[in-house]
């Protein structure tokens, strides 16, 4: 199972998911252990299966993410999720292959690296008055930034720093994220496991648990849930774990995120997902024909 050198602020007010996955497969009559992604000492080729668990640094070094998600190919080793979705998943330019699925996806104004930030031209295609910006290769919330149209100007000069590094997209604010929440819907070997729905905390907008937001666990409604297993079965084929994040508008769900590479899994909000997490993970091995010596 594949983890990176320091969990650090990640796992703030939550409990230990790899420890208690960890726990849960060796208590199944699994031989497991947890590997440093970038670790030059580490023989991939030793594994029955590799584990994307907690690579939560991999946006951090993206570059030398992808040489290692070439390596792992190149060996002919058996990942999970597969490295070619990975590889797609990790840019958010993956928003328009969905979009031309029909997918709904919150709408997105493109920044490219190099770029200069017009802010007007930006706030008149988004139609909103405040906007999120945030890079195209992200998470835990990096450089993420809310900006107001009046106060549009006093960001230019950081954004535009930020573009000479990367690529960025600018989304509406949504409300509803602060008001009602953002769903995420679990799913092992495509096969629906539980939800939860994260709120943030008074005056924040980041639903992150170590920004302070809460997790609760209502009974999804039956059209979002329906409209995310529709989306993983688009695109979560041959994948141990897939997290939908979305936010509902109008009564349907529209995707803010499909998380194929390193998702929190909420394991313990629900009970019986640590067991249906271990029924996918053998269900799949079985149909990749991945036999564990």
């Amino acid at each position: 199972m594949v983890t990176c050198q320091s969990l650090g602020n990640y796992t703030h007010n939550a409990d230990s998911e790899d420890e208690r996955l960890y726990r849960f497969l060796e208590e199944k009559g699994l031989q497991i252990s947890y590997q440093v992604w970038d670790d030059e000492q580490v023989d991939w080729t030793s594994f029955d299966a590799i584990i994307i668990k907690s690579p939560w640094d991999y946006f951090d070094k993206i570059h030398a993410f992808y040489q290692w998600l070439d390596k792992l190919e190149r060996l002919g080793c058996p990942v999970l999720n597969p490295v070619q979705t990975i590889r797609w998943n990790a840019d958010k330019i993956y928003f328009k292959d969905m979009q031309a699925q029909s997918v709904q996806v919150v709408p997105t104004v493109w920044l490219e690296q190099g770029s200069t930030f017009d802010a007007a031209a930006v706030f008149e295609a988004i139609g909103q008055d405040k906007i999120i910006v945030k890079p195209r290769v992200s998470g835990a919330a990096k450089n993420t930034l809310a900006i107001e149209r009046g106060e549009a100007e006093a960001y230019t000069s950081r954004i535009n720093a930020l573009l000479q590094e990367e690529p960025f997209l600018a989304q509406p604010f949504l409300e509803q994220i602060k008001t009602q929440g953002e769903w995420s819907f679990l799913f092992f070997n495509e096969a629906y496991s539980h939800c939860v729905l994260k709120k943030a905390k008074s005056g924040d907008f980041r639903v992150q648990h170590f920004f302070g937001g809460s997790v609760h666990t209502p009974e999804p409604p039956s059209g979002l849930l329906a409209t995310a297993t529709h989306i993983v079965q688009q695109f979560a084929s041959g994948c141990l774990y897939a997290r939908v994040d979305g936010v509902e508008l109008n009564g349907e769900l529209v995707l803010m995120e499909l998380e194929l590479i390193e998702p929190f899994l909420f394991l313990s909000t629900s009970d019986g997902a640590l067991e249906r997490y271990y029924q996918g993970l053998m269900q799949l091995m079985q149909q990749q024909k991945v036999s564990l010596s």
